[in-house]
């Protein structure tokens, strides 16, 4: 009789910069365990989330002495940032690679695509946890959207912290407190929390997308739709996300927008396209139209930003604005986050391994379309373009 190979996964430490999530956490294990997966940790992968090693090894896991050991012993590596987003040190991991392993994390193959090649290069299989289709039976490995989540609800908590009254209306001896007036641009998945946030800490809240068909959700969790009397064509690709429909429509957008941007305490704008540059939506002269002490969240600084005085990674006070441009906040969050990608892992993980093997049918729309890498090729289309290569042909099935 056939001995099955044994599947190992590796959860390496972070290494990108003020990173604190990890891959995986322990009360995920037994499931792993279930279907026949052992897990190997790096010593203080953990830690950030507040996370021991021992907490891992009581739900199974073995603690690696080094990071190289879990990339010799693993045929899985599973990390929350991989090589494209992880520039600075993502790099450093490459000599610890080998043809036929299977790499999964975020690699922003669209806004860095040579990365993917970097990675293609070593042979190993790549998944990449943005390309995730947005189809109903992948919503539990839907890392983006889990991540938006967390997001959202931290740049509300952000606005409240900062701006210089309270969100909540008051009722005292000493006189009425009005309550804080917010602003949502964007009503993805991070809008909606942000709303839904707001709204739990007593703020009024207005909320715009350029997609009409969230109208309802924003305003089933509280929010006034602002209502933008505009042709916009179609707004949203096929996976469900906003796209870019040219600097006209924003211009026109921008110009009906000044109102209500100049009527609020507090602007939290989310609209990002992936692998592209973030929409100006919000101008300096509609930050300079805010009452002072103002505040402004945004949450699409890493590309650039809706706000077109946003610095990356930094708050800066303009026209007595505070303009916030954080670019992982769900890292701010690193417990609760981890637990969420780390579902979304594990669910990916039981999509690929049936009766303890692992399986890439191609002929699969989630195995095809978040791979992005194997046998020392790209297979994605989209990714292939923008490398000006040929586009590959991904409808093959092949076990590994």
């Amino acid at each position: 009789m056939e001995q099955k190979k044994k599947i190992i996964v590796g959860v390496p430490t972070e290494t990108f910069p003020g990173e604190r999530r990890v891959a995986l956490i322990p009360s995920v294990l037994p499931q792993l365990t279930k279907a026949g997966i052992e897990v190997i940790v790096e010593s203080g992968a953990g830690h950030g989330a507040g996370i021991l090693d021992s907490a891992f090894t009581e739900k199974g896991a073995t603690i690696a002495a080094d990071r190289a050991e879990v990339f010799r012993k693993a045929g899985i590596i599973v990390q929350v940032r991989s090589l494209g987003s992880n520039p600075e040190h993502g790099r450093d991991d490459l000599d610890l690679l080998r043809a036929g392993q299977l790499v999964i994390g975020f690699c922003d193959p669209l806004g860095s695509p040579q990365a993917a090649k970097e990675l293609a290069a070593k042979g190993t299989t790549v998944m990449s946890m943005e390309m995730i289709p947005r189809i109903t039976r992948a919503q539990s490995m839907d890392a983006l959207s889990s991540m938006a989540t967390v997001a959202g609800y931290k740049a509300v908590l952000l606005a409240a912290g900062t701006l210089p009254r309270m969100f909540p209306m008051f009722m005292t001896a000493a006189g009425t407190i009005t309550p804080a007036r917010v602003f949502i641009i964007g009503a993805g998945v991070a809008g909606l929390q942000a709303i839904a946030t707001a709204k739990r800490l007593g703020a009024v809240v207005q909320a715009y997308d350029v997609r009409p068909a969230v109208k309802e959700q924003c305003e089933s969790l509280g929010a006034k739709f602002v209502e933008m009397e505009l042709e916009t064509g179609e707004a949203e690709d096929k996976g469900g996300y906003a796209k870019a429909l040219g600097e006209e429509f924003y211009k026109k957008q921008r110009e009906l927008m000044a109102k209500v941007v100049a009527e609020n305490d507090v602007v939290i704008t989310t609209a990002a396209i992936p692998g592209k540059k973030s929409p100006v939506l919000v101008t300096e002269e509609m930050v300079k139209s805010m009452a002072p002490g103002s505040v402004i969240v945004d949450l699409a600084a890493e590309r650039g930003g809706n706000c077109e005085l946003t610095k990356a990674d930094e708050t800066t006070i303009v026209h007595n604005v505070t303009i916030l441009g954080p670019t992982n906040l769900p890292s701010t969050v690193p417990f609760h986050a981890s637990q969420m990608y780390a579902k979304n892992i594990t669910t990916l993980l039981g999509h690929l391994i049936k009766d303890q093997k692992l399986t890439l049918d191609f002929e699969d729309e989630i195995t095809r379309d978040t791979t992005i890498a194997r046998d020392g090729k790209i297979t994605n289309p989209r990714i292939a373009e923008l490398l000006g290569e040929k586009s590959p042909q991904a409808d093959e099935r092949k076990d590994a």
